[in-house]
């Protein structure tokens, strides 16, 4: 394993400790689940991106791709999700919503810099996504890489969808407006976000049978096209 694997999976530990940590205190507590100051933010945040930089780690490590430019890729999203937890967890200690919020330039900067952050993830996915489409190990696992990082894009551009909705909404004056449209685009934004695990997953696992490759493949194409119409239904059902 090479030091930017290990890091990355420190890093992703250390990120979903911090949700499970938030979990601990919102049930000891008996704070509120909702609304935009709940601790459940930096819980969800924290789990969400813990998983996806382990994730993201391990998908990685089947492509090929140049050891320098996924040294690169792997630091740059590293850094993006610490920024963003660390900030989301910040403000919610706060007191203070960490989107859409612009009543001081303090929090203005900490709202600009999570949107900016958001960006820079998907110029990352996209490079990653852009090299999974170069031939990899077996057809199964590239297909279900393919499907993974394609997903994830999805994932992140809902979630850029939701930033300019809330932002534009918050300018015109209406924040309430902003958290509710968030809101309910949250489901569009998770579904798609975790297929870059669930899927190479299940390409690792069909590599412990003694099925054939056709049979293999047969079996994440019918995965992929499941996953595919559950993402496209969850985006239609809630943004829509």
């Amino acid at each position: 394993m090479r030091t930017v694997d290990r890091v990355g999976y420190i890093i992703g530990g250390l990120l979903f400790l911090s949700g499970l940590v938030h979990l601990v205190v919102l049930l000891i507590t008996g704070s509120t689940w909702l609304g935009p100051l709940s601790m459940r933010k930096p819980m969800t945040f924290g789990l969400s991106f813990g998983l996806t930089v382990g994730a993201a780690v391990w998908a990685t490590s089947f492509l090929r791709i140049k050891h320098g430019l996924r040294t690169f890729l792997l630091a740059v999203l590293y850094a993006a999700s610490i920024v963003e937890v660390g900030l989301i967890t910040m403000q919610a200690w706060r007191g203070h919503p960490s989107h859409f919020n612009f009543e001081t330039p303090f929090d203005s900067t900490i709202s600009m810099t999570l949107a900016g952050g958001g960006f820079v993830l998907i110029a990352v996915t996209i490079g990653f996504t852009v090299a999974a489409f170069r031939t990899v190990q077996t057809r199964t696992m590239q297909l279900a890489l393919r499907f993974g990082f394609a997903a994830l894009l999805v994932a992140l551009a809902v979630g850029a969808v939701m930033i300019a909705t809330g932002v534009t909404a918050v300018r015109s004056g209406d924040p309430q407006l902003a958290y509710a449209t968030a809101g309910a685009l949250k489901p569009a934004h998770a579904v798609p976000m975790h297929a870059i695990l669930i899927m190479p997953g299940l390409a690792w696992l069909l590599g412990f049978t003694r099925w054939p490759e056709q049979t293999q493949v047969l079996l994440m194409r019918i995965a992929a096209v499941g996953y595919g119409l559950l993402i496209a239904g969850t985006i239609v059902y809630f943004a829509l």
